[in-house]
């Protein structure tokens, strides 16, 4: 298989078993486990406002097979926001209450980015639709980014990480690299016609990228000041976070940069982005997936 095949995009029923996974998933590295982290405070609400979006804007969506790879984006997103506030539970089980934090997420995703303009703003519903279409195309690009990155490296594995919680990094991180054209193509779909769409496409990445870059910062300051091993003893510095850069616990600000101007060309397009083959092959391995397809053969048979 190539990375150009078109191949069917289906969730995949997983579940991860969180009883054993320790506050400090990579052991002795509070900063980097509590970035990562962050993916648990957005992704429950972000991924619930996608799949909401989407809906909205399907009856728009005139191309099967858009159509279709559409309805496997919205399972898979699903999926990943079920699974990941089931992190969320466990976090409180061990101490770390998120619910203040998660309301500032509620919030932009239920009121700045709501079915309306917030604040009685004058746009029309199709123009807002188009601008929240262009938004999730850009957050879909950095997570095609994270995701190739979380399969590519092998940081995480010398440094003794839970391995439940690699899996689910990397379940999740295989399927955005499956689906990471899905988004873009729905939005060029549904924009409208250039300038226009692409005028757009660049405000929806403006908007998205230091969106991102504040709600990552400020979420992994609020785990680790909440972190109750810690203790308030320590706070989230960018030094902190560069150290774990170095040992490659995390991606690097020049790869994360980097997906910008790429996303800014005229030509660009996300099959571009990471190994579809990688991914492929890691969700052939991976424990959860491998469960959930085991499960589902079993309900067929029965």
């Amino acid at each position: 298989m190539t990375d150009s095949h078109h191949y069917r995009i289906a969730p995949r029923r997983v579940s991860f078993d969180w009883r054993d996974t320790p506050l400090h998933w990579i052991p002795d590295e509070p900063t980097a486990t509590h970035v990562i982290n962050v993916l648990h405070l957005l992704l429950p609400a972000g991924e619930r406002w996608f799949v909401k979006v989407f809906k909205e804007a399907l009856p728009l969506v005139r191309d099967e097979r858009l159509l279709a790879d559409v309805k496997g984006f919205m399972g898979q997103e699903s999926t990943h926001s079920v699974q990941h506030s089931y992190v969320l539970t466990h976090l409180a089980t061990q101490g770390l209450d998120t619910g203040p934090y998660l309301r500032r997420v509620d919030f932009l995703f239920d009121v700045l980015l709501g079915e309306k303009p917030p604040f009685g703003m004058p746009v029309s519903e199709r123009e807002w639709l188009r601008f929240r279409l262009s938004v999730i195309a850009a957050v879909e690009q950095f997570t095609a980014v994270l995701g190739d990155w979380a399969l590519r490296e092998d940081g995480l594995d010398h440094a003794g990480p839970d391995p439940v919680m690699l899996d689910l990094l990397r379940w999740h991180g295989a399927e955005e690299v499956e689906h990471r054209s899905v988004a873009f193509d729905m939005y060029q779909h549904c924009g409208g016609d250039d300038p226009g769409r692409y005028a757009r496409r660049l405000l929806g990445m403006a908007v998205t990228a230091p969106w991102l870059m504040y709600l990552w910062s400020t979420g992994a300051a609020y785990l680790i000041r909440h972190d109750p091993r810690l203790a308030g003893r320590m706070r989230y510095t960018l030094r902190a976070h560069n150290r774990a850069v170095g040992k490659a616990l995390l991606p690097t600000w020049r790869e994360l940069g980097a997906a910008v101007p790429r996303y800014f060309r005229r030509s660009y397009h996300p099959s571009q982005e990471g190994s579809l083959r990688r991914a492929v092959d890691y969700l052939a391995t991976s424990p959860a997936a491998r469960a959930a397809a085991g499960a589902m053969g079993r309900a067929a048979i029965s």
